[in-house]
């Protein structure tokens, strides 16, 4: 089969998808409202694996739950937490329960969250994930032995389109396009023009580019993503604007809505992170929309 994510990429569709943050809980109740709201506007939807480290339930349940409801997820799945045992265990079931978007990530380090004794796993690396995928989708595991109803996954990895040095970022772009990876989620993008170099870059790799939004809910906010997010730096004009605005939420949905318009004609999708204001993406959507 084929995701509707993937049909449209492949039609030349611009497409747009949102990240939804799985309950720390049993109680989905939240999640799939949200889940349900965004539905008519984006795509696809991604469900977060632990995002920060910070324990939530199973991005795998979240993510089944979505199909219930007839929303398309993007299973995001990490390597912090898993041996490779567990992550094709959770392949082959994200397959079996009708899941066909995955995004393929290393994950935070488990120092960030919320259970900083924990041990990290980081048994397979994102590239060796995606290698793992391909494998899985060619009938075979990881250790050789041939698998039954082997997955049709359309994969993805994340970029980091501000990183430096570049040269250094491309080398593991063409690797993980190698192992596999259909299309690239990317961090946050401050700089459109930087967006466009990497575009034109990555050109040759064949591989679809959905440029990330985030919302900035405030200049303390920005200021965090700059200090702590290896590869973002939220340019001062920006957190100035912020620290002005009488309303700064407003001011940071405005500042979404600018980027988003002038990212778009350098990607083949947006993809939106609202960090639990997920009902501030409409308004988001609708200045790109109404962008001249």
């Amino acid at each position: 089969m084929t995701s509707t994510l993937q049909s449209k990429l492949a039609s030349g569709r611009f497409v747009l998808t949102a990240e939804v943050c799985p309950p720390k809980g049993s109680d989905c109740a939240d999640f799939l409202e949200k889940s349900r709201k965004l539905s008519g506007l984006v795509d696809a939807i991604n469900v977060t694996d632990n995002q920060g480290a910070t324990m939530r339930i199973s991005p795998l349940a979240a993510a089944a739950l979505l199909v219930r409801e007839g929303i398309e997820p993007i299973f995001q799945i990490t390597c912090r937490d898993r041996n490779r045992l567990a992550l094709q265990s959770d392949l082959l079931g994200a397959a079996a329960l009708g899941i066909e978007n995955v995004l393929a990530l290393t994950g935070d380090h488990i120092s960030f969250g919320d259970h900083c004794a924990g041990k990290p796993v980081f048994d397979l690396d994102s590239v060796q994930l995606l290698q793992a995928i391909k494998g899985l989708g060619a009938g075979q595991d990881l250790a050789g032995k041939s698998v039954t109803g082997a997955p049709a996954f359309f994969v993805g990895a994340a970029a980091a389109p501000e990183a430096e040095p570049f040269p250094l970022t491309f080398y593991k772009l063409e690797k993980k396009v190698a192992a596999g990876a259909q299309f690239f989620q990317t961090q946050a993008i401050f700089d459109p023009e930087r967006l466009r170099l990497f575009s034109e870059a990555v050109r040759p790799l064949k591989v679809k580019v959905i440029a990330g939004i985030l919302l900035l809910k405030s200049a303390g906010m920005a200021r965090f993503v700059t200090n702590n997010i290896p590869g973002l730096k939220v340019p001062a004009p920006l957190i100035e604007e912020l620290e002005a605005a009488a309303d700064p939420l407003a001011a940071g949905v405005a500042i979404a809505g600018r980027l988003a318009a002038a990212c778009k004609p350098y990607c083949d999708g947006l993809h939106f992170m609202a960090m639990g204001r997920e009902d501030l993406i409409p308004q988001i959507v609708e200045a790109v929309r109404s962008e001249k």
